[in-house]
């Protein structure tokens, strides 16, 4: 359990201070050579392809009630790393891990397209000729490729789960020997344990519950006040009014609090203030690209999506929230590494140019309760600062 809560950091010290988590590069030796332009390549070649595989990934929990706190808790991580030390890199989060998890899907799936192929081919010769020759040779072909694929994969996956070990055509060997020689269960177990325990998956379910808790309790009355803005106008428009000032500070109180991992982040303003007087321009763009970013997904209620398309609107929430929460962190940390507040005009042409930002963003929330197959339910789908909820119905 020890390692389910990450420490967190004492409030607001210094940006100088605060501790930067990328690793310390060691002295190169000087007869160690530097890794040249073809592993320079393949470095930022296996980067993109884990990027890829993370937002791949993410997309898949966010279709899944449980897994779209893990996908919160990895956005809200990612932004609390960005808050501490500045750098939008420092937001993608075990991009070579996912680089390693992305071949494991490619190799298994060049297994599985042969097997696929034969049994098309062995159930078109059993429905023309049931107890024919023809059906039983393709029967016995597919079971033996099935075989050879199972030994291969988790060969492939016991050297290390790398695309290349896919293609090594010696690994039922390899495996038979590991056999024979005693440890293959052990190895495994090790392996799996090791995997498991690298993705931190209890951390960012954590972060992630805690931060939608948050986040909706500061947005359930503004909402419930607005959803009723069809029948009482006035409370409507006090629900609008208490939204638009909900929606300005809710995702930075996010951001500080994936930043130290303390709840009472979500109760405290100053600091807010104290980092919007030294960055209010960068405070302004974060919060007017994560509002904006936040509205076309709106669109995507209007009708129910089948179930088999809810991975690819998964993967437009990440594509459009990922960057606005990095920015956010961006922000944040931007306001802590500046000493002197900004001239009074630039604070508050930062705070007014925010307002209608606020405003269009309230009009959407409310016009989505009559375009939305789900009504008035579909204002507490928050995407923007809560579960990236899928747009499919999961009744019958």
């Amino acid at each position: 359990m020890p390692m389910l809560y990450a420490e967190p950091i004492e409030d607001e010290p210094p940006f100088a201070e605060l501790p930067d988590e990328r690793p310390v590069a060691m002295p190169i030796a000087p007869m160690v050579r530097r890794p040249g332009a073809f592993g320079a390549a393949g470095r930022a070649a296996e980067w993109c392809f884990g990027v890829v595989s993370i937002f791949l990934g993410l997309s898949v929990l966010a279709a899944i009630p449980l897994g779209q706190f893990l996908a919160l808790g990895y956005l809200l991580d990612a932004a609390g790393r960005v808050a501490r030390t500045g750098r939008i890199g420092d937001g993608f989060i075990g991009v070579r891990r996912a680089a390693r998890f992305g071949g494991v899907a490619l190799g298994l799936t060049a297994l599985w397209l042969p097997l696929y192929y034969l049994s098309i081919q062995a159930e078109a010769a059993r429905i023309i000729d049931p107890d024919g020759r023809i059906a039983s040779r393709w029967t016995v072909w597919l079971t033996a490729l099935a075989l050879f694929g199972s030994l291969h994969g988790g060969a492939a996956l016991l050297r290390g789960g790398r695309f290349r070990h896919f293609l090594n055509p010696f690994n039922v060997p390899w495996l038979m020997a590991k056999l024979f020689r005693g440890g293959l269960y052990r190895d495994a177990r090790d392996r799996f344990w090791n995997v498991l325990v690298g993705l931190k998956l209890p951390y960012f379910f954590w972060l992630g519950f805690r931060g939608f808790l948050g986040a909706f309790l500061w947005l359930a009355i503004p909402l419930t006040l607005l959803g009723q803005g069809h029948r009482a106008p006035i409370v409507g428009v006090i629900g609008g009014c208490l939204l638009a000032l909900v929606v300005i500070h809710v995702p930075f109180m996010q951001v500080r609090f994936a930043r130290n991992n303390r709840m009472r982040a979500f109760r405290q303003f100053a600091p807010l203030r104290h980092a919007f007087r030294r960055a209010p321009l960068a405070f302004a763009l974060a919060l007017t690209v994560h509002l904006i970013l936040a509205i076309p997904l709106y669109i995507l209620k209007i009708e129910v999506i089948p179930r088999d398309l809810v991975f690819l609107e998964g993967l437009m929430f990440l594509l459009l929230m990922f960057p606005a929460r990095l920015l956010g962190g961006w922000a944040y940390a931007r306001g802590l590494r500046r000493e002197t507040p900004r001239l009074w005009l630039v604070r508050w042409g930062s705070r007014l140019a925010l307002v209608p930002v606020a405003i269009a963003y309230v009009l959407v929330v409310f016009l989505s309760q009559h375009i939305g197959w789900q009504g008035i339910g579909s204002l507490y789908e928050q995407h923007a600062f809560l579960l990236p909820v899928p747009f499919v119905s999961w009744k019958g």
